[in-house]
């Protein structure tokens, strides 16, 4: 068992007293590995370059050291942006008697939290809580750490028996393990089993999550709006209540449900955000205004600022007719982010929409195609933004920017746009034409991926094969073929360079997914027993 003397503390908070009273209460408990920092932003970069067992954040983080952001905040940019992980125990220090604030805080599931004034004695008793918690989730931690999810739900079911006082806790995270493996009905079943012994918001929260996730939207709805009606401060069912309702074509729907969240928990930014893309879908430009606003003001001091935030702000404004604003949140967005990669595209986009509100096409046509120079030198905008381009730029008549655009898309493994998705642009847009010939460079080039694949395998790089192979499988979701040579080259990298959790999770999932399209296929017996037989070479067979 670790002992206190091996844990690595970092402090973050404003205040050089409170920094000085909290080292003088962990030595007490025979912690001295501790770091210091006095702001959201040195902690972020910290965090960056190295980890701690433990991170003792103050909520107001806005002192005279501090630079605005709030420990709410900071939490929600760590795990976001995935700077901090399962092991990573997070505990919030709050005199906060502001109860919007607070329960913003809880809702981001910080391992615990103290408030304000406080012991030794109780410190530590925190910390050797959570301590001993983490200790008995370890192993199934490490696998997750290492990818291998079954082997972690493995875990979890040997904690639940092992473990009492964590079972609930073990059943839970079971069940979110069944759905990052894609296996709804299994977590569905986990979930609807604790509600029959014990209705908790955590496994409906599950549930309906479950359901959502099989496109059995009424049922989630049904159940997510009895949730919140009995569970009025569980933020998450919100969210997916939310989406439910968009999800079913009705945003002003979607908008009510965001706008009683944010009323109870006005401070998470992501949430904002979310309910001002609902607001403009809904029509309401005055609603879209006031939380983008929210969005820009919260977000001024995280390492993390998007300058798309900005976009949308403008684009509310310019809904609500209001020019001059927008014309100055355009110089405002090129003065404080000068140097994002993002900067310059958003730029472009939001002049583009500033000189069509003005009734100027040309200039509008103009920004356009320099917002499309930038797109072609950093990929660094979401992919809604690069599809709201290429709608403009079909609006504007721009059709080889817009399929420059959509290509640009298409060519980006992680976007989650579907060549379906891509061509609809297209299709409603009017233009199938467009779709048609876009179709068929995007199947030419995944032809000329699985060349590059087997070139790439013939110098024994299967890695850089593999990377190949899911580009081609992205520019051609529906094609055997690919699917085939995919699952090869993931075996192929296997079996030369060693087992690898992730990769042959994925391997499964495209056998999977033959077996479905073409359950009889010659080649399919072949290959489900080479995948079979890599998993005895290195003992992992069931």
């Amino acid at each position: 068992m670790q002992t206190n003397s091996n844990l690595s503390v970092l402090v973050v908070d404003p205040n050089p007293g409170m920094r000085g009273n909290l080292k003088n209460m962990l030595a007490q408990a025979g912690i001295s590995k501790i770091d210091f920092a006095v702001s959201a932003g040195t902690a972020i970069r910290l965090l960056s370059t190295r980890s701690f067992d433990i991170i003792l954040c103050e909520y107001d983080l806005g002192g005279s050291a501090g630079d605005g952001q709030d420990g709410q905040q900071l939490l929600e940019d760590l795990r976001h942006h995935n700077l901090i992980g399962l092991l990573t125990i997070f505990i919030m220090i709050t005199s906060e008697g502001v109860y919007g604030k607070v329960v913003s805080a809880a809702e981001l599931t910080p391992t615990d939290y103290i408030l304000k004034p406080f012991t030794v004695e109780m410190l530590a008793g925190r910390i050797a809580r959570a301590i001993e918690r983490r200790a008995a989730f370890l192993p199934a931690y490490q696998q997750i750490g290492q990818g291998n999810l079954r082997e972690a739900v493995r875990l979890c079911a040997l904690g639940e028996a092992a473990h009492a006082r964590y079972a609930a806790d073990f059943t839970r995270l079971r069940a979110e393990l069944h759905v990052s493996l894609n296996e709804l009905p299994e977590a569905e079943r986990l979930y609807s089993a604790v509600m029959e012994a014990k209705p908790v918001g955590w496994a409906a929260l599950g549930l309906a999550r479950t359901l959502f996730a099989q496109e059995r939207h009424e049922e989630a709805e049904t159940l997510l709006t009895k949730l919140v009606a009995q569970n009025p401060k569980l933020m998450a069912a919100y969210d997916l209540l939310a989406r439910c309702h968009e999800a079913s074509g009705a945003p002003a729907r979607a908008q009510l449900v965001l706008e009683d969240a944010v009323a109870i928990s006005p401070h998470m930014v992501r949430r904002l955000r979310k309910l001002g893309e609902v607001a403009l879908d809904a029509g309401d430009a005055a609603a879209a205004e006031r939380s983008f606003k929210q969005v820009v003001a919260k977000a001024k001091y995280s390492e993390f600022r998007d300058p798309e935030d900005h976009v949308n702000l403008i684009r509310a404004l310019i809904r609500n007719g209001d020019l001059a604003q927008a014309g100055s949140m355009i110089r405002d967005l090129e003065k404080s982010l000068r140097g994002n990669p993002a900067t310059e595209v958003c730029k472009a986009i939001s002049n583009a929409m500033l000189h069509e509100s003005s009734g100027n096409a040309a200039a509008a046509a103009g920004e356009l195609s320099t917002a499309v120079q930038a797109v072609r030198a950093s990929a660094a905008v979401s992919s809604k933004l690069k599809i709201g381009l290429a709608r403009s730029c079909l609006s504007a008549r721009l059709d080889q920017e817009a399929s420059e655009v959509m290509l640009a898309v298409m060519n980006d493994v992680g976007s989650g746009v579907s060549m379906q998705q891509a061509m609809g642009v297209f299709v409603k847009a009017g233009r199938p034409d467009l779709a048609e010939g876009m179709g068929s460079q995007l199947k030419a080039k995944a032809r000329a991926l699985l060349d590059v694949a087997d070139e790439k395998a013939g110098m024994a790089d299967y890695k850089g094969a593999v990377h190949s192979l899911l580009e081609a499988r992205h520019m051609s979701p529906g094609n055997l073929s690919v699917m085939f040579a995919l699952a090869n080259g993931i075996l192929r990298q296997i079996n030369e360079l060693g087992w690898d959790h992730p990769l042959a999770e994925q391997c499964a999932g495209v056998i999977d997914t033959i077996r479905k399209l073409d359950a009889a296929h010659a080649e399919l017996g072949p290959l489900n027993e080479a995948y079979l037989a890599a998993k005895r070479k290195y003992g992992i067979a069931n």
